[in-house]
C-alpha cells in the first residue's frame, strides 16, 4: 500500500492541512511541527504525488514543446537553452519530437492537455487548421520559436531570415563568387523555406548576378541530404565555386561531398552554412555560418512565454533578434 498523506499525518500527530503546507513550503508553520513532518516524510519513506499538488495548487510548472526533429544540431542546442531558462525559473519541461508528423502532434497536444501544461513551445510552422483550432481550444498560451506560422495571431521568436540570407549571399559575393549554389530547406516553409530562397535570390539580382536554376536544390536540413544534393552539383558542367547552405546541417555534408570527389574547402569551392550550431567549430575545416543567436533565442521565448502565463498582455508582435556572420575558414576570395 502506497503512503498517503493522511498516514504522514498520523505519525506526526498534525492536521493534514499542515503537512500540505510543510510541502509546500508555506510560512507560518512552527519550527517543531516541521521537524516532525519531515521526520515523519523520511520514517514512512512518503513520496508526494506532483499531479495531486498540482491540481491542489491548480499550477503544474509544466511547459510543453513540441520539437520538429531532436537529430538536428540546432534544434537539439536551441533545446538545451530552452530548459536551462525554464529550469531556472522552476519550470519541467515535456518534449516532444513528431518528425514532421501531424498526427503525432495531436496526440502530444491531447497529453499536453492531460498534463495541464502551463504554457506550449512550438519549433514548426506546419500547422494546419485542425490543429491551430485545436490550439486555441485549449487556451493555453502558446509561443512559437526561430519559426513564423503564417497564422498572425501566434506570437514567434526569430531573426531576419530574408535579410540572414541575402548577407549570407551577399559575403560570397564579395569574396568575389558568381557561381553561387544555393542548398534550400521545405519550401512549404515561410522562414527557414521561402524567405531564405528570397534572401538568395534578390542578393544575386541586386548585384547584377544571373539566377541560374541548375544552382538551386532544396532538401530536408539534414547532413545527408546536403551531400546528395552538392553531389548533384559536381556533376553539373559549370561547377559552383561558392555554396550556400540554409542549415549548418546540410553545408557540412556539402563539405564532406567536396571533399570525397577529391577537391578542397575553400581552396576549390567555399560554403557557407546558417544558424550558427556548434558543430560547424567542431568539423574541419571550420564553416563559416550565418549564425542565429540560439542561445538568446531560447532564453528570450522561455521568458516571453512566462509572461503570458503571468497575464500580461499578448499582442501578434514577433520578437525579433538580430543576426551575424561568423566567419571561419570555409571560405575565400577568388
Amino acid at each position: 500500500m502506497s503512503v498517503k498523506i493522511k498516514d504522514v499525518a498520523k505519525r506526526a500527530g498534525v492536521s493534514t492541512t499542515t503537512v500540505s503546507r510543510v510541502l509546500n513550503g508555506e510560512k507560518y508553520v512552527r519550527e517543531e511541527l516541521k521537524d516532525r513532518v519531515n521526520q515523519a516524510i523520511e520514517d514512512l519513506g512518503y513520496a508526494p504525488s506532483h499531479i495531486a499538488r498540482s491540481l491542489v495548487r491548480n499550477k503544474t510548472n509544466l511547459l510543453g514543446v513540441i520539437v520538429p526533429d531532436l537529430t538536428s544540431s540546432f534544434y537539439s542546442t536551441i533545446l538545451s537553452s530552452i530548459e536551462q531558462t525554464a529550469a531556472s525559473n522552476h519550470y519541467n519541461l515535456l518534449v516532444c519530437n513528431i518528425s514532421e508528423d501531424i498526427d503525432k502532434e495531436f496526440k502530444y497536444l491531447n497529453i499536453f492537455k492531460e498534463m495541464r501544461v502551463e504554457g506550449i513551445i512550438i519549433m514548426h510552422e506546419k500547422i494546419n487548421e485542425d490543429i491551430r483550432n485545436f490550439i486555441e481550444k485549449l487556451k493555453i498560451p502558446v509561443i512559437f520559436s526561430s519559426v513564423k506560422p503564417m497564422d498572425q495571431s501566434f506570437v514567434s521568436v526569430i531573426v531576419d531570415d530574408y535579410a540572414a540570407a541575402y548577407d549570407a549571399t551577399t559575403y560570397l559575393i564579395g569574396l568575389g563568387h558568381k557561381q553561387i549554389a544555393f542548398i534550400g530547406g521545405d519550401m512549404r516553409d515561410m522562414t527557414s523555406g521561402q524567405n531564405r530562397y528570397s534572401g538568395y535570390r534578390n542578393a544575386l539580382a541586386d548585384h547584377g548576378i544571373k539566377f541560374v536554376h541548375e544552382l538551386v536544390r532544396f532538401g530536408d536540413y539534414k547532413v545527408n541530404s546536403g551531400y546528395a544534393l552538392m553531389g548533384e552539383f559536381l556533376r553539373y558542367k559549370h561547377k559552383p565555386t561558392a555554396v550556400f547552405a540554409v542549415s549548418d546541417d546540410m553545408a557540412i555534408g556539402a563539405v564532406n561531398c567536396i571533399i570525397d570527389h577529391g577537391l578542397k574547402v575553400p581552396e576549390d569551392i567555399s560554403v557557407v552554412g546558417f544558424d550558427g550550431s556548434q558543430m560547424t567549430e567542431l568539423v574541419r575545416p571550420r564553416i563559416t555560418s550565418m549564425e542565429q543567436p540560439i542561445q538568446r533565442m531560447g532564453e528570450v521565448t522561455v521568458e516571453t512565454l512566462l509572461q503570458f502565463i503571468a497575464g500580461e498582455k499578448r499582442t501578434a508582435e514577433d520578437i525579433i533578434l538580430g543576426h551575424r556572420l561568423a566567419v571561419r575558414d570555409s571560405c575565400r576570395p577568388l
